[in-house]
């Protein structure tokens, strides 16, 4: 690289040590800083996501999850059709496939299977539940899972929905009381989301982590902010420059995320709708955090998940079954009206349709909490779902 292009971006050298000039006085620059500025400075073509993905092919990417990628990009408008609808025409149109080679983004997207595992260990999610205020309490669940960008989004979130324990108030001249999550999953999901699309990937034992306290919950980004955004920036409208755009690029054409830039202030406006105090974001030792507090609502305790153990019931015979946050959101949607899978699956905020239906419908059906309106046709594309009974009952216990 020629040295007057290092000096466009601030980077000048004198006998192989970087220098610093602030007005008329020149000084050495620390080693950070002029690391900093020239990965700042390469970002435009030398960084991680679009470099060539060595020793992947198209076999170590999961060709179902790019196919239903590709459905939900069309359907919302959002990628052209291509000629071909093959696997190599699809991730062309994503930018991920470049003269016959796969790059970073799209294992980091699409990953799957040994080989991607050996070659990208950062694509990781660790997952923890912790009984106290910080990180010396014992753990009550502790998870590290590895997996592509959906997958470990699909798998936190699916953590989150399952153990975040939810609150609720009885308000005057309501048959039934008002539940309010303690953390909206909405905004956690969404977090979690920006995560993925801004971390730093070239950490090699780098992860996102999603922890949970007694009192507050975390999710962090391995990684500094970058572009002069700072935690303050997040919240006020500012303009994004995703970390890594290819992978965000292919996650808003999916529906994951929205336009680029609101994200925080969706998050901020979620908390703000389920009661909760306006979330915190802050910079420590080389991650970006940010962290929830629950809601306010207070006045009855919360049902905790994975505590309410197994719940029996005599109305069509016994009902057992783990009972958790989950449950009792989709049974209280359902008992205003049946809905399609596709309906309840939005709900949760499972982008996997085999994931949902594996982890969350055919728990609530094998248990009878609710069962098929058209049940001699269960793959009827007019099939809908609605509360039996038993789950009425549920319920009401």
């Amino acid at each position: 690289m020629q040295q007057r292009d290092l000096g466009k971006a601030g980077l000048y050298t004198f006998e192989g040590r970087p220098y610093i000039r602030v007005g008329a006085s020149t000084s050495v620059m620390p080693k950070s800083e002029y690391e900093h500025r020239l990965i700042t400075y390469l970002h435009a073509s030398e960084r991680w996501e679009n470099q060539i993905a060595h020793g992947i092919a198209l076999k170590d990417l999961d060709h179902k999850r790019i196919r239903l990628t590709f459905r939900e990009a069309r359907k919302l408008g959002r990628l052209d059709v291509p000629a071909t609808n093959d696997i190599a025409s699809i991730l062309r149109g994503f930018e991920l496939y470049r003269e016959g080679h796969l790059i970073n983004a799209a294992v980091a997207l699409f990953g799957k299977g040994s080989q991607a595992r050996m070659l990208y260990p950062q694509l990781q999610v660790r997952l923890g539940v912790f009984r106290g205020k910080d990180r010396l309490a014992e753990f009550a669940d502790n998870r590290q899972l590895w997996g592509n960008a959906f997958d470990v989004l699909d798998q936190a979130g699916s953590f989150l929905f399952d153990r975040v324990p939810i609150a609720g108030r009885v308000v005057n001249g309501k048959m039934k009381r008002d539940d309010y999550p303690w953390y909206p999953h909405r905004a956690t999901r969404e977090a979690i989301a920006n995560a993925i699309c801004h971390r730093d990937y070239t950490m090699g034992g780098g992860a996102v982590a999603v922890a949970m306290y007694d009192n507050h919950l975390e999710i962090v980004n391995p990684g500094i902010l970058q572009f002069g955004i700072t935690p303050q920036k997040l919240r006020v409208p500012h303009e994004s420059k995703p970390w890594n755009p290819i992978l965000a690029n292919v996650f808003y054409r999916a529906g994951v995320i929205e336009r680029w830039g609101s994200g925080t202030l969706n998050i901020m406006t979620w908390c703000k709708d389920n009661l909760n105090p306006m979330p915190i974001w802050y910079e420590q030792t080389g991650s970006v955090y940010v962290e929830f507090k629950p809601t306010t609502i207070v006045t009855e305790p919360p049902l905790m998940q994975k505590v309410t153990g197994q719940v029996t019931g005599q109305v069509t015979g016994q009902v057992t079954g783990q009972v958790t946050s989950w449950v009792l959101k989709l049974l209280k949607t359902l008992e205003q009206q049946p809905l399609s899978s596709g309906s309840l699956q939005d709900l949760v905020g499972i982008t996997h349709r085999e994931t949902f239906q594996r982890n969350y419908l055919d728990h609530l059906l094998q248990n009878g909490w609710v069962e098929r309106t058209i049940p001699d046709k269960p793959n009827s594309r007019l099939q809908k779902y609605r509360i039996t009974v038993a789950g009425l009952a549920l319920l009401d216990s």
